[in-house]
């Protein structure tokens, strides 16, 4: 108790300015408001007018200088800042190139670099960094974990909460610029009249942040809104139908992105119901919104019940079509070939379309990854993708968002750096993953002693490999609790379920070995590769050890690179991951007194759910798994604390994930 009354008064004087107390919703952007500095802009308008208010209250350096100027090497989007006279000089052919140029700034102020001698010029590598919001009408958000849907739609339009500024000034500053404002699960009632006049109000908000509407449609939408007896795209009745109602779209919202669509997936209509191809469903949509200056994001996460391997499905139903989309529809794609697993192997889908425009959607809500409840930085994770796929030869990029009405957005508090981390990234791919964790930490936190932000970007870094670690090691994917995919369940069994809805289907453990066999022997999913990759996987010898259990049903006795049997591979993994967790709170701990304690004790509490689940996840799993191998846990390696029968009674109401094992973990105590 002493040395709590002394840390707190040591936190007060010596950490005044940076210890008051917060709920972080403020995110990164806890900036001094109070500079005054010195700025002039070319003109007056909305947009420039919040680059100016920003920079007069936060901006601590040399006179301010805005200018719109038509420049070669920058894009509409771009702008240069550089220090001459004693002033610095943003440059921009565009007024939301300004906005973005003031926001680089001040990051650059709150990060230390010297701008003086910094002469700065950026571009983003995508014209659509995009948000995919998966919130429902009634407020509920799928796959949400940090409260309510933003979108009040009971009191919009006339009702407007200041946390719809704050969302388009959050994602201004990290370079996101369009919002897909409902769930891709689409209500029809979202293009009615009364609806788009909501839709309009916060679409008038977000404008002058650069932030652009869009909206995820139902494919049936004639059909449920006006009785029409078809949605059939090539019916003239449909295609006057959705005429008619984009042109009803721009008349209220003159700058409207255009429409996501989710068709003949997971029950959702679409053209394939009226024996019409993708490409024909979206391509009607996309004529009707190109003299807007529309576009259609026509998502490609499609599986259906089916022989075929789930992994080779969304290749099988969209490379076919390769060439045969209008112009201005992009083909979404999720990163992976299943579901946003902690760790895939890369969609074989990009690349194998070369005359198809495609945008990599990332999931930033940790469906798979621990709910708000796991710090897993996801910049990696990410980061690992982008080694396969270049780039340049994506359109855009898309993340399903995390963010809803809990005070600091989005659940926890480091998942606000996946927040920033997708928009950096969207921005500029070539970012590292330590830079951006470097800068996130520092406007999050305020400056740390060297060794102590050191640590916790440490931390930050490893997060996404402890909780594959812990979760689903060397190419498991899967094997979650059924429905809400919270906790381990890779003995799940419902009666009736789909066969690719169960764990069993993708670990396919058995006394042999483990792991799902896609090798040319198997499932022959490695041949929807690059044939020097797809050698690469095929061979049990030469595949990565991080997809091995992807790509091969592996005998528990196979030689590891380690030296190690799988067995023992696959419990030292486990066991990392849970020790790993247990240093990130020794971590976090360490940092105590230089973080205001709201915060600090938030993160705390969650770091003790983590390390509780952590086990959990360890036992469940090694136990579970050798039922199969029948072969004893390494003596190195932790003992289990649960027995196996009691972690299969477990039946976790969504409502009530926060710790499961809680009563467990006392009982064995």
């Amino acid at each position: 108790m002493k040395y709590r009354i002394f840390s707190l008064f040591y936190i007060a004087i010596v950490f005044v300015t940076q210890m008051a107390a917060e709920d972080g919703s403020h995110l990164w952007l806890r900036l001094p408001a109070n500079a005054h500095a010195e700025i002039s802009a070319p003109r007056q308008s909305p947009t420039l007018n919040i680059a100016v208010e920003e920079l007069q209250q936060a901006w601590k350096g040399a006179p301010v200088r805005l200018v719109i100027q038509k420049d070669k090497q920058l894009q509409a989007e771009g702008f240069r800042i550089r220090h001459e006279d004693n002033k610095i000089t943003l440059t921009s052919p565009t007024e939301t190139g300004l906005l973005y140029a003031a926001y680089h700034l001040l990051r650059m102020q709150e990060t230390g670099q010297n701008v003086v001698e910094a002469q700065t010029t950026e571009n983003p590598a995508y014209n659509l960094r995009i948000l995919n919001h998966w919130d429902n009408m009634d407020r509920t958000v799928e796959r949400g974990y940090a409260g309510q849907s933003l979108w009040n739609w009971e009191e919009l339009p006339n009702t407007l909460s200041d946390r719809y500024k704050e969302y388009a000034r959050a994602n201004a500053s990290i370079g996101i610029n369009g919002t897909v404002l409902n769930n891709v699960n689409a209500s029809p009632k979202i293009l009615s009249a009364e609806y788009l006049q909501k839709v309009k109000a916060l679409a008038d908000i977000f404008r002058p942040y650069g932030l652009r509407v869009y909206l995820s449609v139902n494919f049936a939408s004639p059909m449920a809104l006006d009785s029409l007896s078809t949605a059939d795209p090539l019916d003239k009745e449909v295609i006057r139908w959705w005429k008619n109602k984009v042109k009803e779209i721009y008349r209220i919202i003159p700058d409207f992105g255009g429409f996501l669509v989710k068709a003949n997936s997971e029950g959702q209509p679409g053209p394939c119901d009226f024996g019409r191809t993708h490409a024909e469903g979206a391509n009607m949509l996309a004529d009707a919104l190109k003299p807007y200056k529309g576009i259609v994001m026509w998502r490609a996460f499609v599986y259906s019940p089916s022989d075929a391997d789930r992994a080779k499905q969304a290749y099988l139903e969209f490379e076919p079509l390769d060439g045969q989309f209008r112009n201005n529809v992009i083909v979404q794609v999720k990163n992976g070939p299943i579901d946003f697993q902690p760790r895939e192997p890369y969609s074989p889908l990009f690349g194998a379309m070369q005359h198809t425009p495609l945008m990599a959607e990332f999931q930033v809500t940790q469906e798979y990854l621990g709910h708000s409840n796991h710090l897993a930085y996801l910049a990696p994770m990410w980061k690992e993708f982008f080694e396969f796929v270049a780039p340049a030869s994506l359109k855009a990029v898309a993340g399903v968002a995390n963010i809803g009405t809990d005070a600091n957005w989005c659940g926890h508090t480091f998942a606000q750096a996946n927040w920033y981390a997708f928009g950096r990234l969207a921005w500029q791919p070539s970012l590292s993953s330590g830079n951006i964790a470097d800068e996130w930490l520092k406007q999050t936190f305020g400056s740390q002693p060297s060794d102590i932000n050191a640590q916790l970007k440490k931390m930050m870094l490893d997060s996404h490999e402890a909780v594959v670690n812990y979760m689903m090691p060397l190419g498991l994917h899967h094997i979650f609790a059924w429905g809400h995919h919270y906790g381990p369940e890779p003995w799940c069994s419902i009666p009736g379920a789909r066969p690719d809805w169960l764990p069993s289907y993708y670990h396919r453990a058995d006394k042999q070995g483990i792991g799902f066999d896609r090798s040319s022997k198997g499932s022959n999913a490695v041949a929807q590769y690059p044939e020097t990759l797809a050698k690469q996987y095929d061979n049990i010898d030469t595949c990565p050890e991080e997809y091995l259990l992807w790509f091969h049903h592996v005998p528990w006795s196979h030689r590891m690179k380690s030296g190690r049997s799988l067995w023992d591979e696959l419990c030292h993994h486990y066991d990392n991951g849970v020790r790993q967790v247990r240093d990130f709170q020794k971590i976090w701990d360490a940092a105590e007194k230089y973080i205001d304690a709201e915060r600090f004790h938030e993160v705390q509490s969650k770091l003790k759910i983590q390390a509780r689940d952590a086990v959990w996840w360890k036992d469940a799993c090694l136990l579970y798994f050798q039922e199969f191998s029948g072969m004893p846990i390494p003596y190195e390696i932790e003992r289990p604390i649960h027995e196996l029968k009691d972690l299969q009674k477990v039946h976790l109401p969504i409502s009530n994930y926060e710790c499961p094992t809680k009563e467990l973990l006392n009982k064995n105590r």
